[in-house]
């Protein structure tokens, strides 16, 4: 689901997103310098895993809620960056060079569709009468362009990225289209704030495996046939922080939280799963701790 990857996001976010490289823990959190300190390095090697649990739709479309644990990271290594959202790993082919206030990426992505690939977690008894689905796994890629300095100091990012994967178990034979925008600043040495949002585009092929209901499904369930096509889905919206435990939001252990909102959009907020048993409204939350090393 888009929403739980913008969430989980922020796990590895953390590490990414240069603070001051001259704090020292025993004292009180330094503002932000405005301009870049060159003792800090971009390419040092570094991993983040963060550990926690969020609240999501038990399907996308779904206005019943669970909780389940998550864990996210991201890491570099010689100059190539890798990140977990969600179900997802993004890993980056192109390092940035030393100073470099832009940087570009380039590279393949990986990715797991799990929704309502598990009867026993919906509640609402006409879902769970439906077929149920075979996990899709997703191949592709991501290309995108940051820039570094950009408002509020010499180390906020505002960052766009698009990303295109495809199913290649068979499950809906489509594919998915997620462009991105994603803005973060640290606020000190010890916290950062971060907004993200992004528009999703489906496949027929998706759209009518998620969202549509077969005449056998309708038997089974109750609900009225649906047929539709692929295009715009959703757009979705999130709001990031990490605070630092130990002074430093570039290592050690920190607290992180996340809440993002997807609405969906056209003839998927007209299916049948999302007006009589569901909500066009869809709300995920996330509250967990990380470490850097």
């Amino acid at each position: 689901m888009n929403g739980l990857r913008l969430v989980f996001a922020l796990a590895g976010i953390m590490a990414a997103v240069p603070a001051s490289a001259q704090s020292n823990p025993a004292e009180p959190a330094a503002p932000v310098p405005a301009t870049p300190d060159p003792a800090f390095d971009t390419q040092r090697d570094s991993f983040t895993v963060g550990a926690g649990v969020a609240v999501l739709p038990d399907y996308e479309g779904s206005d019943d809620y669970r909780f389940i644990p998550a864990v996210q990271g991201r890491g570099q290594v010689s100059g190539i960056s890798f990140f977990t959202r969600g179900a997802s790993l993004y890993v980056d082919l192109i390092p940035q060079a030393q100073g470099e206030t832009v940087d570009f990426a380039l590279g393949p992505l990986v990715a797991a569709n799990l929704s309502r690939t598990n009867r026993r977690v919906i509640d609402d008894p006409a879902i769970r009468a439906l077929p149920q689905l075979d996990t899709a796994i997703e191949v592709g890629g991501f290309a995108g362009i940051s820039k570094t300095g950009v408002v509020t100091s010499a180390y906020d990012v505002l960052s766009a990225r698009v990303a295109y994967q495809r199913d290649v178990a068979g499950s809906h034979d489509s594919y998915v289209i997620t462009p991105s925008i994603d803005y973060l600043t640290p606020l000190s040495t010890r916290n950062l704030v971060g907004i993200s949002a992004s528009m999703q585009f489906v496949g027929d092929g998706w759209a009518q495996q998620y969202f549509g209901i077969t005449p056998g499904a309708s038997t089974a369930s109750g609900l009225a046939p649906y047929d539709l096509d692929g295009g715009l889905k959703s757009y979705s919206l999130s709001i990031l922080g990490a605070q630092s435990l130990e002074g430093d939001i570039r290592s050690g252990f920190a607290l992180f939280g996340a809440v993002s909102y997807t609405r969906l959009l056209g003839d998927f907020a007209d299916s049948p799963i999302v007006t009589v048993d569901g909500s066009p409204n869809q709300w995920v939350g996330a509250i967990g701790i990380g470490y850097t090393f």
